[in-house]
């Protein structure tokens, strides 16, 4: 059997494999910001590694199309961000987030990790196994399907967006969507997602690179700090 800790050696070692080049810095857009909507956990999970279809080393997998969403963190010129942490959080098949107050208590699928985290390398990649996420209303809102991404760097939260489903019809219903408008903002949000090369099970790739507004700062001694909270209230 191939344990959760076997699996994440290996699919981290090899991420590039699924990871596209950024562009050239000449056509980067800046990454907008979506904030981080009202779902964050407000408890974290007592696994929060990059595999969120496997709860620690519980055989039974979260339900939903498995996805391995990849990227490469990018400062306004094109350079890679190394050393950041790169967030995700998202509702499982049913539209329950594992935030307590954004779920249905009927319509929760317990094995899905709902929140991960990754450092990026040297070249600024992460990458994560997820689900392919669904449209889902919640206390009478309906968003589109989606994945919350937040960036962290020195101790601080630097950003936090979504990435949405490219050529998604709920998208013309999405109300975050609306409020960006701009449509050059609104397609960098966009991430499509393509069946795996190889894979015999049906899984997807997905790239979804995020661009700075501004390049972080580390610490003098390059050390990095705890993972930024977001803003509360």
């Amino acid at each position: 059997m191939l344990t959760k800790r076997r699996f994440l050696h290996g699919m981290t070692i090899g991420a590039a494999a699924f990871t596209v080049p950024g562009a050239f810095a000449a056509t980067l857009t800046e990454t907008p910001t979506t904030g981080d909507g009202p779902f964050y956990p407000d408890r974290m999970p007592l696994d929060t590694d990059n595999d969120l279809l496997i709860i620690n080393d519980n055989v039974t997998p979260a339900i939903g199309e498995i996805t391995h969403l990849t990227g490469k963190l990018l400062g306004p010129t094109g350079s890679p961000v190394r050393n950041a942490f790169i967030e995700i959080w998202q509702s499982d098949m049913h539209g329950s987030y594992i935030h307590t107050e954004g779920r249905y208590q009927d319509r929760l699928d317990s094995n899905f990790q709902g929140y991960g985290r990754f450092l990026t390398d040297s070249e600024g990649r992460y990458y994560f196994r997820t689900i392919k996420p669904t449209s889902y209303t919640l206390g009478g809102t309906f968003r589109a399907a989606h994945i919350h991404v937040a960036v962290s760097k020195a101790g601080r939260r630097i950003m936090a967006t979504q990435a949405l489903v490219k050529g998604l019809e709920d998208n013309a219903r999405d109300r975050i969507l609306r409020r960006i408008g701009d449509a050059e903002a609104i397609d960098a949000l966009m991430v499509e997602y393509l069946p795996l090369p190889g894979s015999t099970i049906g899984e997807l790739s997905a790239n979804f690179d995020i661009v700075l507004g501004r390049t972080p700062e580390e610490r003098e001694d390059g050390t990095i700090g705890g993972i930024g909270e977001p803003p509360r209230g």
